[in-house]
């Protein structure tokens, strides 16, 4: 399989660097799918943070300075994955980007860094208090790029490793609800946004599990999967419980900001719909089902995202 490859890697290596990166976002940081999920996620922590503190739609200001942030800083996720799983690519998965020569870690790390001074940037544009809780966010982003000193002991404890690394999505989250509550003068995130950075801590474990389930002829060598350690079946329903999980602090998030009774079916039959996934998975576990939770899970973060970022402004002023 590497032979027909190792023509077209040679000359990927001679292409101006813009073209390079082109190819490595297809593959590990696809716009044309994450682009609309980040969209939605940054959009509704600041639509939320507005109506819960004065029931107003966001500035525009606001949301653009929270989308360009957040995709930024899951880029900047991406490249810090490069770097700390390394030896285990090179070992385990040389066909990747970086082992097989495509980029170097060097260009990576200066990209890392452009985009750090284009998040800077939009926050002293827009606010330059906001910086302090950048910093706050780049910290853990840095202590989670060096396994926060406990690499070894955070591996043999995956459920550990888990928590420890998703609790990333609440405070980038909190980042982009603060491009709307602390420019307002707020001191503190107003009352009830708890509920919704719940959510998304969940629905980021939601998203991690649902891209790391297969079937035992999809399992790849030194790639630790969900479905590996606990099994496929249990994976599968973990997976789901974490979508109820979030579709509980979603609906206190539409609880908090006057829209319960719209959003509330909506989750439910969404969560729903993940259900039969997993039942259909659990009564046929093959290749084709077990790709279904990638897809899946993102059509739940839209769900999620869209419904608590617009239906509360509507309900308010439709």
């Amino acid at each position: 399989m590497s032979t027909p490859l190792a023509g077209p890697r040679i000359e990927e290596r001679n292409l101006p660097f813009y073209r390079r990166f082109w190819i490595y976002q297809k593959e590990r940081f696809p716009l044309v799918a994450h682009t609309p999920l980040i969209l939605a996620f940054s959009y509704c922590a600041v639509s939320i943070s507005s109506r819960l503190r004065d029931d107003v739609w966001p500035q525009w200001p606001s949301a653009a300075v929270a989308f360009l942030t957040c995709l930024l800083f899951f880029l900047q996720l991406r490249i810090a994955d490069e770097f700390k799983d390394n030896a285990e690519d090179a070992r385990y998965r040389p066909y990747r980007p970086v082992p097989r020569g495509l980029v170097k870690l060097g260009e990576l790390g200066r990209l890392f860094a452009l985009a750090g001074l284009l998040q800077l940037a939009a926050a002293l544009w827009w606010s330059p208090p906001l910086a302090v809780l950048l910093l706050v966010t780049w910290g853990y982003l840095a202590a989670m790029s060096f396994e926060f000193g406990m690499r070894n002991w955070l591996k043999a404890r995956p459920i550990v490793y888990l928590w420890t690394h998703m609790l990333i999505m609440p405070l980038i989250d909190l980042y982009a609800s603060s491009t709307d509550w602390m420019v307002a003068g707020l001191a503190f995130p107003p009352h009830g946004l708890l509920f919704f950075l719940a959510a998304s801590f969940f629905n980021g474990v939601v998203i991690e599990i649902g891209r790391k389930i297969r079937v035992p002829s999809q399992e790849e060598e030194g790639v630790e999967t969900y479905s590996f350690l606990w099994g496929c079946s249990k994976a599968a329903l973990v997976w789901w419980l974490m979508v109820l999980a979030t579709a509980v602090f979603g609906c206190l998030t539409a609880w908090k900001a006057g829209a319960l009774a719209a959003i509330g079916p909506l989750l439910l039959v969404a969560a729903c719909g993940c259900g039969i996934v997993v039942a259909v998975f659990l009564c046929r576990q093959t290749e084709r089902l077990a790709k279904m939770f990638e897809p899946a899970s993102a059509l739940w973060t839209l769900c999620l995202y869209l419904s608590l970022g617009i239906l509360p402004g509507v309900i308010a002023h439709g």
